[in-house]
């Protein structure tokens, strides 16, 4: 039934102009607005839909991934546009906020909303 459409994901944000600052500015990705809404274009072809909800609860899973070659400067690259790394119990993270233990190596990082966000990079 569904085999043939372009299916799209999507999120909610608390505050639709700081989900555009922070994605379009802070991220660098290409975003567009329709209708009150935020599109984030990701490559790939993998556009996200962004809405504004007034009882927003941030998720507390990684709602989007970004793959990068090296970790350590996009940690530092995210660092410098005012990004900080969130540390989670039970995940030994060094002194970046990066988690080596096991799969990718990953950092995490949220949105203004709260949403959580990874970079990681394949070994």
């Amino acid at each position: 039934m569904f085999e043939n459409t372009k299916a799209f994901s999507g999120f909610a944000v608390s505050d639709l102009d700081e989900a555009r600052d922070f994605y379009g500015q802070t991220l660098g990705l290409k975003t567009s607005e329709d209708h009150g809404l935020l599109t984030l274009h990701i490559a790939g072809d993998r556009d996200t839909l962004v809405y504004p909800k007034p009882d927003h609860a941030p998720a507390s899973y990684t709602i989007l991934n970004f793959p990068v070659d090296d970790i350590d400067a996009a940690v530092e690259e995210l660092a410098g546009r005012g990004v900080r790394c969130e540390r989670y119990d039970g995940f030994e993270q060094d002194e970046k906020g990066v988690f080596r233990g096991g799969g990718p190596y990953i950092a995490w990082f949220k949105d203004p909303a709260g949403n959580v966000l990874s970079v990681l990079q394949e070994r």
